[in-house]
């Protein structure tokens, strides 16, 4: 498929994914009691972390940088998590929040390589990195526990929706029906990880011999 059509054609996918980051980013923010601007630094952090580490790595030029759509949308994402009563979020929001920009990032970040050229496994990575950096980057400047060193399924089912994208996009497979199943699988995946536990092995030294 012409890499250029198959960007473009996901085009909606990119606003989507950095406005629930932006969300999740905001409602940690709601919930340490922050200020205003707390939040909306939050917010802007949370939605574009990844992709500005994934423009730097594939030498983009940084896409909030040159959109000002993306800041004004982070920060109006801000002021409404701010004004909304705190009953309309719930405890688990933000796990679910951030479970649906992992699954849509994971997919417009290997789609925005594969149109740049990459090859397709570093393509991949590509939208690993921009689903989860952003995360990262919001609970380290929270004070939390980062979600990628916790044992349930979290970086796996963003590289489950950028695989599966990939693959589907190098068989010729339409972009928007390739995003859709990708996007389908990576969310089903870390849902069942948030409503079951699932979790990969943890690493468990040999015991030693007496």
């Amino acid at each position: 498929m012409n890499s250029a059509f198959l960007y473009s054609a996901l085009g909606w996918l990119d606003l989507f994914g950095i406005a629930v980051f932006a969300i999740s980013g905001a409602l940690v923010a709601a919930r340490n009691r922050q200020t205003l601007v707390t939040f909306g630094f939050f917010a802007l952090v949370t939605g574009v972390g990844g992709g500005t580490v994934r423009d730097l790595l594939i030498g983009a030029p940084v896409f909030w940088v040159q959109d000002a759509r993306v800041p004004i949308l982070c920060l109006g994402i801000a002021l409404l998590v701010w004004l909304t009563p705190v009953k309309f979020w719930r405890p688990a929001a933000v796990d679910w929040f951030d479970a649906i920009g992992l699954a849509a990032y994971s997919v417009f970040g290997a789609a925005k390589a594969l149109q740049l050229g990459i090859d397709p496994v570093p393509a991949a990575i590509m939208g690993i990195i921009t689903a989860s950096v952003g995360g990262v980057i919001r609970d380290l400047i929270s004070g939390e526990p980062s979600i990628i060193v916790r044992p349930e399924l979290y970086v796996t089912a963003g590289a489950l929706a950028a695989f599966v994208f990939v693959l589907l996009a190098q068989t010729g497979i339409p972009g928007f029906i390739a995003a859709l199943i990708a996007f389908v699988a990576g969310f089903a995946l870390r849902a069942l990880a948030i409503v079951k536990g699932l979790s990969l092995p943890a690493y468990r030294a040999a015991e030693e011999k007496e």
